[in-house]
């Protein structure tokens, strides 16, 4: 009984491993940027130590991409050519490796000047190859002290699942630069890039190039749908609109982007601009709702100097300021009738009359709009102007709200999270199982804005470098909201949350018990009394060496 409880536990602490690590892939655009992460969740999760990761270079031999213990210059001086060490014994067989004692192996090559003999001894060794279209492009290995061998035969086959995964990251990426590559050939030989402007191709490892715009460059995450630099899905929805997106974007038809608040319509309309024929044009937005009528004519059509008290001197409006660009409107539902009369002028003439002018002013401006009511119902009953709509809803697009993409929840929660810790300077490793059932479980009324902020609020919360259920808001956790009555009452519950408070605190101190307890604010003898309430064996979460 025990052993199978052992192995049981051993079972969900791999699970839970390779979880973080595919997580972490779709965190990070380059491979190179994510095996740190990957090593220190192998450490931290399962007690394998030392961990390494070579891949091949271009001279076919293996450097190495990420190594704990080592420093920067070790990293870079240490490569293995074919046969050389027990890495490039990997290398060259293709076969897994498992050394019971690296202090009475040979082959092994110590590339940490600190390592000793004796600290050698006892140590087992696991190497394994990354394999991806029947070829080896590099080698996973770690350690461990005095394992059984059982113990031996569960981490030989979780390195080799964590090398898989490293092997489908490495060649999805292949696959993107490959695709890239062609889009960019193709833009070329259509004549869509500028003349004598060749666009630089990626390389897998290749640092994308740093933004242009003002601010912190966003985090990007390669594998999903990511237009401009903010959008991002995988789900049918997302990929529908993805692909109006880009019908759409090289023409000049005014689009109509419906959909509920929150549901990123700015965003789909950069991106139309971004791909469109005005992309190095002006792109010029205005948020209807935001400014009272008796302003809102001035800020679209501009006015002359005199032409209202405090109009001090002439002022040019949006639609002048997107002259050969791009205007794009928020919630143009709440535009007065006034307002409507006039746009639709401007929409059928293509010129303007300032305020208080004489005069019209020609203008070349593309319209993107954007609404969150139903404007054929609107126009039905008289509160919006029908010629307008019809002559808005030229091409209509529909953001899906977040209930309806509901697969693309965690890859915006990874990026939200990315983001934040960024900015608060915070190294957030993961977010909780607990966490990610409340995410999954929500439907998200105020849609992607509303979890971009919970997610902030949860990176300002955490202090141990995970998010866990209890730093999401209120909102989240309660039966109505998430649809998800608990059959328990208050103790169970409680009981839960205790014991996966424990479980954490075990996982960041790696199974140091007094330290467990110093991070929980109780005393070890306390927490040994609740661990033995709860079955958890606290040498489950050790590194063991």
């Amino acid at each position: 009984m025990a052993e199978q409880a052992e192995d049981e536990r051993w079972e969900q602490t791999a699970l839970e491993a390779l979880l973080d690590i595919a997580l972490f892939f779709h965190k990070y655009t380059e491979l190179r940027d994510a095996l740190a992460p990957v090593l220190g969740v192998i450490r931290m999760k399962t007690g394998l130590s030392w961990g390494m990761v070579t891949l091949v270079n271009g001279q076919g031999e293996l450097a190495v991409a990420e190594a704990e213990g080592l420093t920067t210059a070790e990293k870079a001086a240490a490569v293995y050519r074919m046969g050389e060490g027990l890495a490039g014994w990997v290398f060259e067989t293709g076969r897994p490796l498992v050394v019971p004692d690296l202090a009475l192996d040979r082959r092994f090559l110590n590339r940490a000047p600190n390592r000793t003999d004796a600290d050698l001894a006892g140590k087992t060794y696991y190497g394994v190859p990354i394999c991806t279209g029947g070829a080896v492009i590099g080698t996973l290995s770690a350690e461990r002290a005095s394992p059984t061998e059982a113990a031996q035969t569960r981490d030989r086959l979780f390195l080799e699942k964590a090398a898989s995964i490293i092997a489908d990251a490495a060649h999805l990426r292949t696959l993107l630069q490959a695709q890239m590559r062609t889009q960019l050939l193709t833009g070329l030989q259509t004549g869509t890039a500028a003349a004598g402007e060749r666009p630089a191709l990626p390389t897998v490892d290749q640092k994308p190039a740093a933004d242009t715009g003002e601010g912190t460059q966003e985090p990007r995450i390669p594998g999903v749908i990511e237009m401009g630099s903010r959008i991002i899905g995988t789900s049918n929805a997302m990929r529908d609109v993805w692909t109006l997106i880009t019908q759409v974007a090289p023409a000049d038809a005014t689009v109509l982007i419906s959909g509920e608040s929150g549901t990123g319509k700015e965003l789909i309309a950069a991106e139309i601009q971004r791909l469109s024929r005005r992309a190095g044009g002006p792109f010029i937005k205005l948020n209807c709702a935001a400014l009272p009528e008796s302003i809102i004519e001035s800020e679209l059509f501009g006015h002359e100097r005199g032409a209202f008290t405090g109009a001090l001197s002439k002022r040019v409006g949006k639609f002048e300021a997107a002259h050969r660009g791009t205007l794009f409107l928020d919630e143009v539902g709440e535009l007065s009738p006034q307002i409507q009369v006039k746009l639709l002028r401007v929409l059928q003439e293509r010129e303007i009359e300032r305020v208080g002018g004489s005069g019209t002013v020609k203008v070349d401006v593309r319209l993107l709009a954007a609404t969150n009511k139903d404007l054929a119902a609107e126009a039905a009953a008289g509160r919006f102007r029908e010629d307008l709509f019809y002559r808005l809803n030229v091409f209509p697009l529909i953001a899906p709200p977040l209930r309806d993409r509901k697969g693309d929840i965690m890859l915006l929660a990874d990026y939200f999270t990315e983001k934040y810790a960024q900015r608060a300077g915070k190294p957030v490793m993961r977010i909780s199982s607990p966490a990610i059932d409340l995410l999954a479980s929500y439907h998200w009324p105020g849609n992607v804005r509303e979890l971009e902020n919970c997610i902030e609020r949860a990176v300002i919360l955490t202090a141990d470098m995970v998010i866990h259920a209890y730093h999401l808001p209120p909102s989240l956790q309660s039966a109505r909201s998430t649809h998800t009555e608990p059959g328990a009452t208050l103790e169970p519950a409680l009981s839960r949350l205790e014991k996966e408070m424990l479980v954490e605190a075990l996982k960041m101190t790696r199974g140091d018990v007094g330290a467990a307890a110093d991070r929980l604010g109780i005393t070890e003898s306390r927490l040994d009394q609740r661990l033995k309430h709860y079955g958890i064996r606290a040498q489950s979460y050790g590194n063991n060496d």
